[in-house]
């Protein structure tokens, strides 16, 4: 039997990739359910294939006895774009489907927090131009106060 391809999802994090991989079902029946490949060999060796402008890169082979697991690729560099193929294999079984290409683009720290540090810094603009024409009418340069005859005071 062959085994796979999995299903994976690829999301950026800042100079890494987390890629999802759930298992694939097996054509094994229990009890009128089709079983899982964990329920099947317990525990499965998968690859992760990372590929860039740079080829292709096999990663170290992990293990995992969950239906769905995760993994975390860092060290990447940011804004550049990464495709990501997962191969699953058992012990006792080697014949697998890789999973089709999945791509994203590793995030940059900056653009995580560039939010945050766009409304701080127009907060801190607000408050020093307000400080200024403050300062500014008090001493009388904007709005200059006109002072009124003697009778009509």
């Amino acid at each position: 039997a062959i085994l796979g391809p999995p299903e994976v999802n690829v999301t950026s994090c800042p100079s890494c990739l987390n890629v999802t991989v759930k298992v694939p079902t097996s054509h094994f029946r229990d009890k009128g359910e089709l079983m899982s490949l964990i329920d099947i060999y317990d525990e499965l060796d998968y690859d992760i294939t990372l590929k860039s402008l740079e080829g292709e890169h096999k990663r170290p082979r992990q293990r995992s006895t969950a239906e769905v697991f995760s993994a975390v690729i860092e060290e990447l560099y940011p804004g550049r774009n990464y495709c990501v193929s997962v191969t699953i294999s058992a012990s006792l079984n080697k014949h697998s489907l890789p999973s089709p290409w999945k791509c994203d683009t590793a995030a940059s720290e900056a653009r995580a927090e560039y939010r945050e540090v766009a409304v701080a810094g127009a907060i801190c603009i607000s408050l020093i131009i307000f400080g200024v024409l403050k300062c500014v009418h008090s001493t009388g340069f904007i709005l200059l106060k006109i002072s009124l005859p003697q009778t009509l005071v």
